[in-house]
Order: structure tokens, then C-alpha cells, then sequence
């Protein structure tokens, strides 16, 4: 097991830089999610610590060691990849222990691996098979233990759950992070999938165009997003964002008025805000923090407005609704039971005890 570090590293193809100066540090024994839409760099940082691309700037260390000119086979890393990757004219037994027969591990220390690790893994019963015999959740648990048997100090896994179907990835998701609990090891993983990124990773890091935009827990990243790229991103449906909003003051009250809407913000926030009075900000609120009037929850801050019904979607659990006002789309999650209907017109309860404030011009964060 080991830690890994990537200190100022980019990457680049002649004046593009797939990663701008990437900088985090990822304790031994933690699973650290890259996040972010396609091209953002998430894959290209993990081939990188794997030695699969060179690194035109900067350090990657495992452990105590920078491995920037370390031959692959020497970093002591197992890779999942997307695809699998089996070699098809293998068994399972072959394809799990080839990795140790490159190595020349003892006929008896291989079979002892690989025999223990399929059986943890449930696939015992497959070893004579040959991957076209496997259905794709089978394969994608072989390409696992694969990656088990070397015990290595550090796995990485680039999207490896993206050719499953809905159910599957389910239950591959509960199956990695049980896998992630029993061994202990440091586990890296890169996915677009926000909702993957949320249920597995004890960390997460977004990242968007090479450049690293936030790394924390995945409660954080939800609660307190650093930026409007973040906040979006996280989060689905995606949050609600009113542009060119003013902050204002009335009789006292600290208001965002967000046409048509006024919105009264919280008391506690006040001299958060208060630098900001008389500017234009950017007001964002996730759609679970829009409600119906009828079904508010308990212990909001509420601040009322009205909007006409677009689109209902039935989800059994709730209602996802789209909302029109003014020409602006409104997501709203509501409770079931709201009686909503195309065409009609309905309150909305904005909850504005989780509402954000950005700034128009940096995106950043008024925290």
C-alpha cells in the first residue's frame, strides 16, 4: 500500500494542456474519485501515474518515490480499464494469473492467489471459461481480480462500470467499495458518472479543461461547491441558476431579486453577504430545494413564488418538475403527491436556507 502525490503536474500535446498544473495529495488507503466531463483530464491523470503517458511538467510520486521515468511494470500499480481488456483466447485462470507468471511467482503462489481471489469475487465457477463465454458483469469482475491477484500498493480504475447496464453498475458500485473496505488500499478512480463519483468516493476531485476546480468530501462538494462549474456539476437534476441577480436591502431585509421573484435571504447570512449589497450575483438552488406548497418539508426557510408547469416527470419517489417562469426553466423534485399538471399554474416554496450566492465574473463561490 502507498500513498500518491502529483505535484504541479501537466500534460501537454504541442499548445494544448490536457492538465494544467495539478497538485493533490492521497493518503495511503483512500479511494479518490476524478470527476468531470469528457476532455477534462480525469483519464490522462491516471494514465500518467500508471506510466501509460509521460509527463511534460512536474512529479508523481507513489510513496516516497517520484516515478516519472519508472517503466510501468516497476510502479507497482494495477489498472481496470474501461474495456476490461481480457486477452480473449485466455481462460479466467490464465487471464487472472498471467500479471504474476510476468513476474515468475512460484506455480503454487499463483494458483493459491488466484483460486482465493475468484472465490472472493464469486467467480470460481468461470475460471475454465474464456471472456466471449461471460456475460459483461462477469468480465468486469475478472478484470478485478486481475488487479487483485498482484497485490498491488495502489489500483486504478478508468470508468470500468461505463459498459454495464443500469442494474449492473448498481451493484458493481456496492461491489468496488466493499472491495475498497476489505483490502485497505489506495484505490483511484475516474468516472464522468457524478453519481458514482458521490457513492464511492471518500474524496472527491472535479475537474474541468486540465484544471483542477475542487477536491473534498463529497458532502462538501454538495453543500458548499467552490464555484458554479462545481455546483452545476454536482448534483442531479443539476441545480437551478438565476444570472444577473441583484442582492438588495428592503425595510431591513436582505432580498435576491431574482425576477420575478423576490427571495428573502437568511438572517445568518447577512454579513456574509453584506459586502455584496447593490451588485449583481448569481443565484443558484438545487431543484430537492424547490417544493410544493402543499408539501413543504419541516424546518426550511421558505420564500414563495409561482411558476407554470412545462414538463412532469413520475419517478415513484417523486415528482421531477420542470417549471417556466419569465422564459427561465425551473427544475423542482417534489414530493409525489403534489398535484401538479401541464399547463397549469402552481406555487413553488424555495428553500433559502441551502441557497448559493456566485460572483458573475470569477464563478467563484460567495462563502
Amino acid at each position: 500500500m502507498a500513498s500518491v502525490t502529483y505535484r504541479n503536474v501537466t500534460k501537454r500535446w504541442g499548445d494544448f494542456a490536457a492538465v494544467s498544473n495539478l497538485s493533490i495529495e492521497i493518503p495511503d488507503g483512500e479511494f479518490l474519485v476524478f470527476v468531470g466531463p469528457s476532455g477534462c483530464g480525469k483519464s490522462t491523470s491516471l494514465r500518467m501515474l500508471a506510466g501509460l503517458e509521460e509527463i511534460t511538467e512536474g512529479e508523481i510520486l507513489i510513496g516516497d518515490r517520484v516515478v516519472n521515468n519508472v517503466a510501468p511494470k516497476d510502479r507497482d500499480i494495477a489498472m481496470v480499464f474501461q474495456s476490461y481488456a481480457l486477452y480473449p483466447h485466455m481462460t479466467v485462470y490464465d487471464n487472472m494469473a498471467f500479471g504474476l507468471r510476468l513476474r515468475r511467482t512460484p506455480k503454487q503462489v499463483i494458483d493459491e492467489r488466484v483460486r482465493e481471489v475468484a472465490a472472493s469475487l464469486g467467480i470460481e465457477m468461470l475460471l475454465d471459461r474464456r471472456p466471449r463465454q461471460l456475460s459483461g458483469g462477469q468480465r468486469q469482475r475478472v478484470a478485478v481480480g486481475r488487479a487483485i491477484v498482484r497485490e498491488p500498493a495502489v489500483f486504478l480504475l478508468d470508468e470500468p462500470l461505463s459498459n454495464l447496464d443500469a442494474k449492473l453498475r448498481v451493484e458493481a458500485r456496492a461491489f468496488i467499495s466493499k472491495l475498497h473496505q476489505r483490502l485497505g488500499t489506495t484505490f483511484i478512480y475516474v468516472t464522468h458518472d457524478q453519481t458514482e463519483a458521490m457513492t464511492m468516493g471518500q474524496r472527491i476531485a472535479v475537474l474541468r479543461a486540465g484544471e483542477l476546480m475542487q477536491i473534498d468530501t463529497p458532502s462538501n462538494l454538495y453543500e458548499h461547491p467552490a464555484n458554479i462549474f462545481v455546483a452545476g456539476f454536482i448534483g442531479s437534476p443539476a441545480m437551478n441558476f438565476f444570472d444577473n441577480v441583484l442582492l438588495t436591502e428592503e425595510d431591513g431585509r436582505m432580498i435576491v431579486a431574482a425576477d420575478p421573484y423576490s427571495l428573502e435571504v437568511p438572517e445568518e447570512r447577512y454579513e456574509l453577504y453584506r459586502p455584496y449589497l447593490g451588485k449583481r450575483v448569481v443565484f443558484g438552488i438545487r431543484p430537492e430545494d424547490v417544493h410544493h406548497p402543499d408539501y413543504p418539508p419541516a424546518g426550511i426557510i421558505p420564500a414563495m413564488g409561482e411558476a407554470n408547469v412545462d414538463v412532469v416527470e413520475l419517478m415513484g419517489n417523486e415528482k421531477i418538475v420542470y417549471l417556466e417562469s419569465e422564459g427561465k426553466t425551473i427544475l423542482s423534485r417534489m414530493d409525489p403527491r403534489s398535484d401538479v399538471r401541464v399547463g397549469h399554474r402552481t406555487g413553488a416554496v424555495f428553500n433559502m436556507a441551502n441557497m448559493h450566492l456566485f460572483d458573475p465574473d470569477t464563478e467563484l463561490a460567495l462563502q
